[in-house]
């Protein structure tokens, strides 16, 4: 049973980081991708993570396993801050729409 529900996650992940792909291929800007990275990865993540603790033999391997996706959280935070606020900076702004073929640039 538990080997079953550690599938049944392990394939939701899967399908969460696909949707995440494709929002990354197909969303228009810059910002609507990282909203498709930052989100839909993390919960994929999450959920391949809690499939593996359910697999794993011993605490200290779930201990790791959930310091990896703490740290991913925090670093995806960060990364997706970090690229939006630059954005913003230089210009980009997510409220206007931008022709296609101009790289997203005004």
């Amino acid at each position: 049973m538990i080997n079953l529900l550690a599938l049944l996650l392990l394939i939701a992940g899967a399908l969460f980081f696909i949707a995440g792909t494709i929002g990354l291929l197909r969303f228009p800007d810059l910002f609507c991708r990282l909203h498709a990275l930052t989100k839909v990865d993390n919960l994929g993540l999450g959920l391949t993570v809690l499939g593996l603790m359910l697999l794993a033999d011993s605490w200290l391997v779930v201990a790791k396993l959930l310091l990896i996706w703490l740290l991913a959280l925090l670093g995806s935070a960060a990364a997706g801050y970090l690229m939006a606020s630059r954005a913003l900076a230089l210009g980009l702004q997510p409220w206007r729409r931008h022709p296609p073929g101009k790289g997203g640039r005004p």
